[in-house]
């Protein structure tokens, strides 16, 4: 790369000192901590990887977090497997679903796995010692009415721990939850390998 003139690095310097200042105004004003709602939701792919992403984070500083898998079943991904294997005293981990919906077609057992997993998620929220608690796919349950949201809803305004980050997957997220989430991300689909007749593949997608 040819070198720059000196004018052009001087503006660029100048630029991002003035960037900088009002970066730094800013980031002074934000003093507030406590625990987020987090929502991942879209048709793209990449809200549980995303939200793992944070799991992980949580694990490398030793903080301890929990997993409630709502709809994922008996297969074996490389996310359990790995926080199974080497993390569990940092991360319970629960894989509590049959499969997907149209999997089980049993919407009765559906209901009642679902109706478990939310007990079991509801526990860990609550244990002050979780740090986070990511309740993957549970859009999906409450999409099909195996969770009443406004319960999902009511717990989390009501009786989630200040300080506790609780995360919550699934697309078709409902309004209800979005209105009381801090933070929410919507995964957007542009192409997936999928519709080109490229199966699910380890290390991608699970």
């Amino acid at each position: 790369m040819a070198d720059q003139p000196a004018d052009d690095l001087a503006k660029h310097a100048s630029k991002m000192a003035k960037k900088k200042a009002a970066r730094d105004k800013i980031m002074a004003t934000k003093t507030d901590r406590r625990g987020l709602v987090i929502v991942h939701t879209g048709k793209g792919k990449g809200k549980s990887s995303a939200a793992f992403g944070m799991i992980f984070r949580c694990i490398a500083h030793a903080m301890p977090c929990a997993v409630v898998q709502f709809i994922k079943g008996g297969m074996s991904t490389g996310e359990r497997d790995l926080i199974t294997a080497h993390f569990s005293d940092l991360c319970a981990f629960h894989t509590m679903g049959e499969g997907f919906t149209w999997e089980t077609q049993d919407k009765a057992r559906d209901t009642e796995m679902a109706r478990a997993a939310w007990e079991k998620s509801k526990e860990l929220i609550r244990d002050e010692r979780n740090t986070m608690v990511l309740l993957d796919e549970i859009n999906i349950a409450l999409r099909y009415d195996y969770i009443d949201v406004n319960e999902v809803v009511a717990f989390l305004v009501d009786e989630k721990p200040e300080m506790t980050h609780v995360v919550l997957t699934g697309r078709n997220a409902k309004d209800e939850l979005i209105e009381i989430a801090d933070l929410v991300t919507e995964m957007e689909l542009v192409k997936h390998p999928f519709r080109s007749g490229v199966k699910a593949q380890v290390g991608v997608e699970f």
